[in-house]
């Protein structure tokens, strides 16, 4: 059963597991297209630097890019960032880039900004950005090693090589924020958005 009582189908521009995974469990029907853009071109193009205007940027160009192509429907665009201070972390590209990035991040606070988007026809409609504050726990070699050789390929789809509804959630010892805004995809004030426009049936 649907929950969604929108004329057209919603669209989520994202191949993110994560972010279908929360829309489903709410009940909410959707199609998944991916945005078809260059992220890092978009970002470098934009000369924004900190992480919650370059996460807003993308996820409006995400909705964008699929709204051009799917007249009349709402489309959800997303994007998320790891800043631990002024770095910017990207997926690693293998294990010892892996290993890299939880070295860096043993020990310490990191936050992760994901913004939404909801675009219709071209037009941004809603838009918000939300934060979360990891610590991870201090980390031997040992302990990353033994990490990277239980969660396999899957850190390398993640940035910071951990996803928290899996594996990751060992390496933590405290989070501050949203359970949504961790997997990327604000879905309280989204879901507030989507009744405000009475798309929803509760």
């Amino acid at each position: 059963m649907t929950l969604w009582r929108g004329k057209d189908q919603l669209i989520l521009a994202s191949q993110s597991r994560a972010r279908q995974m929360l829309l489903t469990n709410a009940g909410i029907a959707f199609e998944a297209v991916p945005a078809d853009i260059d992220e890092r071109a978009v970002q470098q193009a934009s000369g924004l630097t900190t992480p919650g205007e370059i996460a807003a940027l993308l996820a409006r160009e995400k909705a964008l890019s699929v709204s051009s192509r799917q007249v009349g429907k709402y489309v959800i665009g997303a994007d998320q960032t790891l800043a631990l201070g002024d770095r910017l972390f990207s997926k690693p590209a293998g294990r010892a880039q892996a290993a890299e990035q939880l070295r860096a991040l043993a020990g310490r606070a990191h936050e992760l900004h994901s913004a939404i988007a909801v675009a219709r026809d071209g037009k941004i409609l809603f838009a918000e950005i939300a934060v979360a504050r990891m610590t991870m726990r201090p980390l031997d070699e040992a302990g990353i090693d033994a990490y990277l050789d239980a969660a396999g390929e899957a850190v390398t789809s993640s940035v910071g090589a951990y996803q928290l509804e899996g594996l990751g959630v060992h390496l933590f010892e405290r989070i501050e924020g949203d359970h949504f805004t961790i997997l990327g995809l604000p879905l309280l004030s989204l879901l507030g958005f989507l009744r405000r426009e009475k798309l929803l049936a509760v």
